[in-house]
């Protein structure tokens, strides 16, 4: 057993310090959820986003894209002001 853990792959599946190990899986875990964090953010951000520029051309403000922030309702209420509401932009002419 001496002459596999000599071997550097055997080696990392046996460490001499339990301390270390658990360091390592919380840096993984660390690492994992800072990317977690991320797409997360970009899946909120991104449809605020895409709703910012249909308001903005529909002749809205566009800040009116923030009430997808709401939990739950946000986004029906967006979906409705676009779909029932009458667009200033299509009015204009």
């Amino acid at each position: 057993m001496e002459v596999l853990a000599s071997l550097p792959v055997f080696g990392l599946l046996q460490p001499h310090n339990p301390d270390a190990a658990l360091a390592g899986l919380a840096g993984l875990a660390a690492a994992g959820c800072m990317v977690w964090l991320v797409v997360l953010l970009a899946m909120i951000i991104f449809p605020i986003f895409c709703f910012w520029r249909i308001f903005t051309k529909a002749g809205y403000n566009g800040a009116m894209a923030l009430l997808c922030l709401i939990p739950g309702i946000g986004m029906i209420i967006v979906l409705c002001i676009l779909a029932f509401g009458t667009w200033p932009a299509g009015q204009k002419g």
